[in-house]
């Protein structure tokens, strides 16, 4: 089992699909994502409270809380993408992680490095949202 990846790796659809190497990588992009994620939240969170003792206009308190209320919208997506991020997690220590949940095969790498919580492949990912489309509409 590698720990450490070669210096400036990226993976490649030359190698085996989901080896050592490219798990390695994937598990680091995730938690790196994962880290940024939760310590944006704790800046987030001390800025309001910092900022909820100085605003003694009331209109000036009206349009922070406004502020607040968008960014506290912003978090809970966030708090739901690491949701997500932990399941990356799980299908990776798996061994599913990569591979599509409606053909079984290999998500393409270019995917997965652009949406690494990818869990279809991009066709798959397409059908699913016409149907999904199809079925709201009706």
């Amino acid at each position: 089992m590698i720990t450490k990846l070669p210096e400036g790796y990226k993976p490649s659809p030359d190698e085996e699909f989901m080896n050592e190497h490219q798990s390695l990588y994937f598990h680091t992009k995730l938690m790196a994502w994962k880290e940024e994620i939760l310590r944006e939240s704790k800046e987030t969170l001390a800025h309001l409270q910092e900022d909820s003792q100085k605003e003694p206009d009331i209109a000036d308190r009206a349009s922070s809380e406004t502020d607040w209320s968008i960014e506290l919208r912003t978090r809970d997506r966030q708090r739901k993408l690491i949701t997500k991020i932990d399941a990356a997690i799980e299908r990776l220590s798996k061994g599913e992680y990569g591979y599509c949940e409606v053909t079984g095969e290999p998500i393409k790498l270019e995917r997965l490095e652009a949406r690494p919580i990818a869990m279809m492949s991009l066709e798959a990912q397409e059908e699913h949202e016409k149907f999904e489309k199809v079925h709201r509409d009706s």
